[in-house]
């Protein structure tokens, strides 16, 4: 008996080494083809045979290049430039038109990668995290290169990059900045979206800033050399962690991996599993720290679940609903999943819970209000259902549930939340497209304004903004419900949306 489970155990295996795991791109990278011709239809990625005879995940990318990892735990990049100019990966001095590994100071296996807008992240199968990018993005560690490699027009390049992005997003459009005070709360579910396209008296308010200030404060003040190269970022004792999120600038990583530290030769058990860190700027809340602290210098705990309750055990929740017992804390006991916006963070505990915190302009907090939200607070609307994987774009939110269902709640300007208007949201709200029945969404990944889906069944689904084909529908129409994106001849495993671009991990069938 045990024998024949044996064999059968052994085939099943033989099986799945056969599969071999596909990479598929579209949208914009610059470099990935000749002219920076946007890539409208999905593409296949060739893996170089010297990394891995495999690919093994998706990693999106920031503006303008790709990350995937490698069966070998390589991390393999490719795309060059963004429109004003800065070379490589985010500076990560390595930028090609073809895949090729990223140098990376180490030899040990990348298991996780994340890219915001000018910084990078990635996690080794230890658990130690490297980053690089923008000073500001990266913390204190141990620096891998030299300091002095960074020349007075790669100052300019970041200053230039500084004020664009005071005043812009990475997409062009104009940013709206929130203010340094908390304003009255709004008791509606829904705000117009407002962009370039739009105006309005409270948006223009936030609007007014000088670029000049803010590109002054975000930058390293007398240093020469404005991005990092890799830096072995520095934890607690004992602490490794298990993924990682990149936003707009700042980073949020997640403990998970199993650990045991001697202390007067006992082993005693990792009590950081499920614990958020975080680091970057955090002018708007998106650390969770309870201020606007503008810059954390090294990973801090976010104390997410105990933050979500008052210390008199009422409960600090907000939208519509609201619960008081002294009893009351937030479901779970660990945080399972993170992800990062453009300037808000949110985060799933292990009972599906979601907390968010951060920019709350467009509603994208989720908490029925257009507020900064300073702590990690529970997005009231959402308990009760089970919440098995988040996203965050660079305005809106994407919440999937243990039934498959989708929700979203943000921006909407060009339709990112799948509502088929353009109103903003700011509570949760069901997606009910015709094209969704009987799907049961299993991934989601978000883009600045756009975003992805797997079902169950393997159907793949984007929606959003679609100038630069990020959607993988064979035009640049922007979409405001999800539509079935065609891919043939494999099953589609995960997806990772850059801000332009898609990558989606998919198994051949033999």
């Amino acid at each position: 008996m045990n024998g024949e489970g044996n064999e059968e155990k052994m085939e099943v295996e033989v099986e799945v080494l056969k599969k071999e795991k596909l990479v598929f791109m579209w949208g914009y990278l610059p470099g990935a083809l000749p002219q920076r011709s946007p890539i409208l239809s999905p593409l296949a990625v060739g893996l170089p045979s010297t990394v891995g005879s495999t690919w093994k995940d998706v990693c999106g990318g920031g503006c303008g290049f790709a990350m995937a990892i490698s069966d070998s735990g390589k991390l393999i990049t490719w795309g060059s430039t963004d429109d004003l100019g800065q070379s490589y990966v985010t500076s990560g001095k390595h930028g090609v038109e073809t895949p090729e590994p990223f140098p990376l100071p180490t030899d040990a296996s990348i298991v996780r990668a994340a890219a915001g807008w000018a910084h990078c992240a990635a996690v080794t199968e230890s658990g130690e995290v490297y980053t690089w990018g923008w000073k500001e993005c990266v913390p204190t560690g141990k620096v891998f290169g030299d300091p002095s490699a960074g020349t007075s027009s790669e100052k300019d390049v970041f200053e230039r990059h500084s004020t664009f992005l005071t005043e812009q997003d990475c997409c062009g459009h104009s940013l709206a900045v929130s203010p340094r005070s908390q304003g009255s709360r709004s008791s509606g579910g829904i705000l117009s979206g407002t962009d370039s396209r739009g105006s309005g008296e409270e948006s223009s308010k936030r609007r007014r800033i000088s670029a000049a200030k803010q590109a002054a404060e975000s930058s390293s003040s007398g240093d020469e050399n404005l991005s990092a190269l890799p830096c072995l970022v520095t934890l607690n004792p004992g602490v490794r962690m298990a993924t990682v999120a990149a936003g707009g600038r700042h980073t949020l990583a997640l403990s998970g991996n199993i650990y045991i530290s001697w202390i007067n030769a006992v082993p005693q058990p990792n009590t950081d599993i499920g614990q958020v860190w975080g680091w970057g700027y955090g002018g708007e809340g998106q650390l969770g720290l309870g201020s606007r602290i503008r810059m954390v210098s090294s990973p801090h705990p976010i104390p997410c679940i105990e933050s979500s309750y008052g210390k008199d055990g009422s409960a600090v929740l907000r939208g519509s609903m609201s619960i008081e017992g002294p009893g009351y804390r937030v479901p779970g006991n660990y945080v399972k999943g993170i992800a990062c916006g453009g300037r808000h963070s949110a985060v799933i505990t292990d009972a599906g819970a979601v907390l968010t915190f951060g920019w709350g302009l467009y509603g994208q907090c989720g908490q029925g209000s257009t507020d900064d939200e300073l702590n990690p607070i529970c997005v009231s609307s959402l308990l009760g259902i089970q919440i098995e994987g988040v996203a965050a774009g660079l305005w809106h939110t994407v919440c999937i549930s243990s039934d498959g269902d989708i929700y979203t709640f943000g921006g909407n300007q060009f339709g990112q939340l799948g509502t088929g208007g353009d109103q903003a949201e700011t509570l949760p709200r069901l997606l009910d497209a015709p094209g969704l029945e009987n799907v049961h969404a299993k991934a989601v990944s978000c883009g600045a304004r756009h975003n992805a889906v797997i079902a169950e069944d393997g159907k793949v689904f984007c929606w959003g903004w679609n100038k630069y084909g990020q959607l993988g529908l064979g035009d640049v129409i922007d979409r405001n419900v999800p539509c079935q994106v065609t891919i043939e001849g494999c099953v589609p495993k995960n997806v990772a949306c850059g801000w332009w671009h898609t990558l989606l991990l998919a198994e051949s069938p033999t």
